[in-house]
């Protein structure tokens, strides 16, 4: 399942003090608009209320307690000013009173059916109370009060006058629509602010990340003498030490593996070279003892055989160790030829007797510049596995590209355990497997992949759907030699 992708740090960061500005900002500043609003519209309602009873008290004491239009026209005008104006009402008969407002108000505010409802009912319990509307587009604040009518010694009662006035609050809505505007250019301008400082932290933040990673990575390549600058005390610096302690330690026991890898090869590669010569001695004489084993008693040849036969084991061994010194030195090279692929698979079969035992497919007219010798090897390793640890049929498949030539060497036995199959081409890797391995050196199936490798081409193995192990040998048409150049 592939990684979903995600931000770098530096978005990650810019997004996070973006997020934190606007959070801020958009609740400081929202705090101060609803609060100002808030002040702004209070202060204009409180002031509206208190003139108006001022207004209200100056009427008293009523003419006519029963007043007709001309007389609530009176009482409209006498609590009406430059900024509102104002209808008295008494029962179904009303008088509209102020200057001249916006276009329509006049012929709508003549109607007490435009006053709220729960407006009316309240002022109709004797009551003051306003009310903020929205009216057209504008915003209006409709303040009601009962007119009482107070006689000494009696009751204080109704006298059915109501008196509404209407004011604008368009000058208060200018200046809220102007705190807002300047609540949002603080945001903006914070916002910006937030992202300036966030790019500065960020860029001091990661520059050592950036570093560590190039010397990571550079670490990671096998520059085990890469180091990091460590500046300052912090935590980052703390990071850069322990990367220094950490690639000086790893350098230090690379350097020590690396010392015994060469001693061990080298001490392969002394002691191989050494038993050349006393097993030359060994071959000899157990060729004379094979000779000489049927004119023996039988304990004695079948020891001479056996004498033989080890002989000629430790001479495989001896010989596979040198070839694998030669790998690990880097002394071996290729000898190229132009060969046709198909005929030097059935050499390889014809020369060790496999060719009536082995099936095969071969693509004509392939060819490839290889090394013959080299080639025949691998093929010899991966058909005598075959045919001693698989079942038959074993077939040998070439097929072939513009760049590439494959070949394919399979059997249909049980084939390989999944836990061996990542160890087969390791050198001495003996396992346990569906196919038992051979009293051979343990070194093929590894000299045959460095053999492939030489080559620039690669070997391979898996286990069929139906049975069997398949090893797949894939080599380029045209073969460079490791020292820089074709042949």
């Amino acid at each position: 399942m592939a990684p979903r992708p995600s931000l770098g740090l530096r978005a990650r960061l810019l997004f996070a003090f973006a997020l934190l500005c606007v959070v801020t900002a958009a609740a400081v500043a929202g705090g101060m608009y609803v609060q100002a609003r808030n002040d702004i519209l209070q202060r204009a309602q409180d002031a509206a209320v208190q003139a108006m009873r001022g207004r209200l008290e100056a009427l008293f004491p009523l003419r006519n307690a029963a007043p007709g239009p001309d007389e609530l026209g009176e009482i409209a005008r006498a609590v009406t000013d430059g900024n509102s104006r104002a209808v008295a009402v008494y029962h179904e008969v009303y008088s509209l009173a102020g200057p001249p407002g916006p276009p329509g108000l006049a012929g709508q505010i003549l109607d007490p059916g435009v006053i709220p409802p729960k407006l009316r009912r309240v002022v109709a319990g004797g009551k003051i109370a306003w009310q903020r509307v929205v009216w057209r587009g504008r915003p209006l604040l409709i303040i009601g009060a009962p007119l009482l009518i107070a006689e000494r010694g009696r009751t204080t009662r109704l006298s059915g006058i109501e008196v509404y006035t209407v004011r604008s609050l368009l000058p208060e809505q200018r200046s809220i629509d102007g705190l807002a505007a300047r609540a949002w250019l603080t945001g903006g301008a914070a916002l910006a602010f937030a992202v300036v400082l966030a790019l500065l932290a960020t860029r001091s933040v990661l520059r050592p990340v950036r570093e560590l990673g190039r010397a990571a990575r550079l670490l990671g390549e096998g520059e085990l003498r890469t180091r990091i600058a460590v500046s300052g005390s912090d935590e980052l610096a703390d990071v850069a030490r322990t990367f220094n302690n950490t690639a000086a330690e790893l350098e230090r026991h690379v350097k020590q593996l690396r010392e015994m890898e060469a001693d061990a090869r080298r001490f392969v590669a002394d002691v191989s070279h050494e038993l050349r010569t006393p097993l030359a001695a060994l071959a000899a004489v157990a060729d004379v003892l094979d000779e000489e084993a049927a004119q023996l008693p039988e304990p004695a040849g079948r020891a001479a055989r056996l004498v033989g036969q080890e002989t000629l084991n430790l001479t495989g061994l001896v010989n596979d160790l040198i070839e694998i010194s030669r790998f690990d030195s880097g002394v071996a090279a290729l000898a190229l030829n132009e060969v046709d692929v198909a005929e030097l698979v059935r050499e390889t079969l014809r020369v060790r007797g496999w060719s009536e035992q082995v099936h095969t497919e071969l693509a004509p007219a392939v060819t490839a510049r290889l090394d013959p010798r080299r080639v025949d090897v691998i093929l010899a390793n991966l058909v005598g596995n075959a045919l001693r640890h698989g079942e038959p049929p074993v077939w040998v498949r070439l097929s072939a590209d513009p760049h590439w030539i494959a070949l394919e060497v399979r059997d249909h036995g049980a084939g390989l355990d999944e836990a061996v199959l990542p160890h087969v081409f390791d050198r001495f890797y003996k396992a346990n497997a569906a196919r038992a391995r051979s009293e051979g050196s343990g070194l093929g199936l590894a000299i045959a992949r460095e053999n492939a490798r030489l080559h620039r081409g690669d070997l391979t193995v898996t286990n069929a759907r139906d049975g069997g192990a398949i090893f797949t040998l894939r080599l380029p048409r045209r073969a460079h030699d490791p020292d820089g150049g074709p042949e």
